[in-house]
């Protein structure tokens, strides 16, 4: 393995066990002892067991929500038990990924995964919907950390070539959990109870936890604690989780919540965007160490490819998240069925996924993917707009196929793009801000997609109060202010056949809205795609070392 190395640890550099790890692609082309090829593949499995609980916990609890916004008596529980999770993820992410760089990668993947474990069991035993939302906002926290530390540790592990494949079964193992999510949950509502959901996450993380401990060992600089904490970039770290959360959370209240000219909603918006001024100019001016280096930003080819993770992760999440919305309140469907329902998405944007990285690790070349993907992906996001309560089930399995086809294969292309134009030493930095943005994205979809369509409910559904419809005013009030999605089953309840299509239509029409959203987002990923170059994929390997750097190193 090289060791070529610009970073300057405090501390004497060494091993964590004085045994050299040798590199999958060392494993690959020459051969290696029994011994190693053991202890690599436990480490890899550590790493995805973490991904596969991470991803689990983004979608399982879709089809639980209607019912514990019943048991735990809150009707605004649909949107913040998703939307709690991944603001905290997308806010904690780079925070992550440079406590990483200066402690080393092992003692902070513990740490992520000990927290998932403990608020797992949090979440577990909630009482009331407010400790549910504590419980998913510190899940987030440790999420946003186990997503870039799995791809920054492959990266450090990898040359990019090679990294490409394990980064498709990484996006394999994602997409499967996020397939299985809904399902499960569906199983664990109806046979079990809900609180499964979390109850499942402990054996999986806890393996996780052993694994890595027993297995991995990469680069330690072993920084003296207090030599740590002076490093972490404090006010970029405050001014990113002000800007997220207060940015998010004022697009959240807007016109359910509370009407759009409130000084809440103004205030959380404003000053939202006043953290992002805030963080520029602290990542530029004063911190030593900063989270997000500008310069990564200064490409054309790495904008781009960063916009379309941003627009991706909208899209990709608004399928998952709501399509089981449209399942159960259009078309009727129980919670495991509507989890059966979303597995053609899932299913294809898997095996996309995989065949992506295959495609890349074969060839080298990712442009051809990317390009292919925006285009099936605006493709089918068009045709949900068409979903309505006579679509037939053969519409939507295979609208679920297309815009299934077109997410799988952008989950890591653009990824790749970003890495091929930036060195080994830069990587880290460059992976963490890919998870740094996609989070934000998925988060930023869940958000989107709730506003449009309880908006839109609240338009549609107090017209059908009036004659010929008729619809007694205790249902519209369900339906309005911010109720809709926590009632998605009450169509089923209502006795007169006009009635009941009435409400089922008032779902279709609104979640109609926020296709057409997603798809003129869509749309803004071709653009984006068009501005990404193509660059020759390295097939050697550079060993990786972690520690504090000065200021104007390689990062």
């Amino acid at each position: 393995m090289d060791s070529t190395s610009v970073l300057r640890p405090i501390a004497p550099v060494q091993s964590s066990r004085d045994i050299e790890l040798v590199s999958f692609d060392e494993i690959i082309s020459e051969p290696v002892n029994v011994r190693s090829k053991l202890r690599l593949i436990a480490i890899m499995v550590g790493l995805n067991l973490a991904m596969f609980i991470v991803a689990l916990d983004q979608t399982i609890v879709a089809t639980s929500i209607p019912t514990i916004t019943h048991d735990l008596k809150s009707s605004s529980g649909y949107v913040w038990i998703g939307g709690a999770y991944l603001l905290s993820s997308a806010a904690s992410g780079p925070i992550w990924s440079k406590l990483s760089d200066i402690f080393g990668r092992k003692p902070i993947l513990l740490a992520a995964d000990a927290l998932f474990f403990a608020s797992s069991a949090f979440c577990a035993k909630a009482g009331s919907m407010k400790v549910l939302i504590i419980g998913r906002t510190f899940q987030g926290v440790a999420g946003g950390g186990l997503i870039p530390l799995y791809m920054i540790t492959v990266s450090d592990l990898f040359s990019i070539r090679t990294r490409s494949l394990h980064i498709g079964i990484m996006e394999l193992v994602w997409v499967i959990a996020g397939g299985l999510g809904p399902v499960l949950g569906g199983v664990f509502t109806e046979r079990l109870s809900w609180r499964w959901n979390f109850w499942i996450n402990l054996p999986i993380s806890g393996a996780t936890f052993i694994l890595l401990f027993l297995f991995l060992d990469v680069h330690n600089p072993r920084t003296p604690f207090l030599d740590g904490l002076k490093a972490i970039d404090w006010f970029g770290s405050l001014s990113i989780i002000g800007l997220v959360l207060m940015l998010l959370l004022g697009l959240e209240f807007g016109g359910t919540t509370v009407p759009w000219n409130s000084p809440r909603v103004i205030c959380l918006i404003v000053f939202g965007v006043l953290m992002s001024i805030a963080f520029i100019y602290s990542e530029k001016r004063l911190a030593q160490y900063p989270l997000m280096p500008l310069k990564l930003f200064t490409n054309q080819s790495n904008a781009a490819s960063l916009l379309l993770t941003l627009w991706h992760g909208m899209i990709y999440i608004g399928g998952e998240y709501y399509l089981p919305l449209y399942f159960q309140s259009v078309k009727g469907s129980s919670p495991l069925t509507s989890g059966l329902l979303i597995m053609p998405i899932t299913t294809t944007e898997a095996i996309t996924g995989i065949l992506a990285g295959l495609i890349i690790h074969r060839t080298g070349r990712y442009l051809e993917i990317i390009y292919i993907g925006v285009t099936l992906m605006t493709i089918g996001n068009g045709l949900y707009i068409l979903l309505s309560p006579s679509s037939t089930l053969a519409e939507i399995i295979i609208f679920q196929i297309i815009a299934g086809i077109g997410a799988g294969f952008l989950f890591q292309a653009p990824l790749i793009a970003l890495q091929a134009l930036v060195s080994q030493d830069d990587t880290a930095t460059a992976t963490a801000t890919f998870s740094f943005v996609r989070s934000l994205a998925t988060s930023l979809g869940v958000v989107f997609g709730g506003v449009i369509f309880q908006n839109s409910m609240d338009m549609h559904v107090p017209p059908l109060s009036s004659p010929p419809i008729n619809l007694p005013s205790n249902v519209t009030d369900l339906l309005t202010k911010g109720g809709a999605a926590a009632n998605v089953m009450l169509s089923n309840t209502i006795v007169d056949t006009v009635q009941r299509g009435a409400v089922r239509g008032a779902y279709a029409w609104s979640m109609r809205n926020m296709w057409i959203f997603y798809t003129g987002i869509s749309a803004l990923a071709v653009l984006s795609s068009a501005f990404i170059k193509r660059h020759h994929l390295r097939s050697d390997h550079v060993e990786t070392k972690t520690g504090i750097r000065k200021r104007g190193e390689a990062m």
